[in-house]
């Protein structure tokens, strides 16, 4: 959340018109770019679409923000040619296509019947459910780590004088 200060004077150039109010933003963290001069608050654009990857234990999870659109205007599918998932609306406004990276590494197909979706609060949530084979490579890895051993930086023999 941020602070807007808008100067009520009107900042004038050497020539020519008066440009719009200029603003300070004071505290907190700037939600938007701060607008050029020319436009006034009343024309600053929606913020773009965020793009974000969220795994969970047993799924992994996008999350698409700032999207104003109703639920059933999303269509969420796999595209098995390109191996990747599709994200496009009905409208036309949106079109989003995402590798699955852990799957390829796995080399394991993609599945339409692990692909689902949900919209709330501005934010489609999309998650791939984890087949057997990435969740018992990555219980391996957890194993692993667990058992190897963490410096301490008191055990160390290097000393800073």
């Amino acid at each position: 959340m941020a602070q807007r200060w808008e100067h009520q004077r009107e900042l004038r150039r050497a020539e020519g018109p008066p440009l719009c109010p200029r603003a300070d933003i004071c505290g907190g963290e700037p939600s938007l770019p701060a607008p050029p001069q020319e436009q006034s608050w009343s024309r600053i654009c929606p913020p773009q679409p965020i793009f974000l990857r969220k795994d969970t234990k047993v799924c992994f999870q996008w999350r698409i923000r700032n999207l104003p659109y109703p639920k059933d205007v999303y269509s969420v599918s796999v595209d098995r040619k390109e191996r990747c998932v599709v994200v496009r609306t009905t409208n036309k406004k949106y079109y989003k296509k995402f590798s699955v990276p852990d799957l390829d590494r796995h080399q394991l197909p993609l599945d339409d019947s692990l692909l689902s979706f949900a919209y709330a609060n501005c934010t489609l949530i999309i998650s791939y459910q984890k087949p057997k084979e990435v969740l018992v490579a990555e219980s391996e890895l957890q194993e692993m780590l667990k058992k190897v051993k963490v410096a301490h930086s008191s055990d160390g023999d290097c000393k800073t004088q």
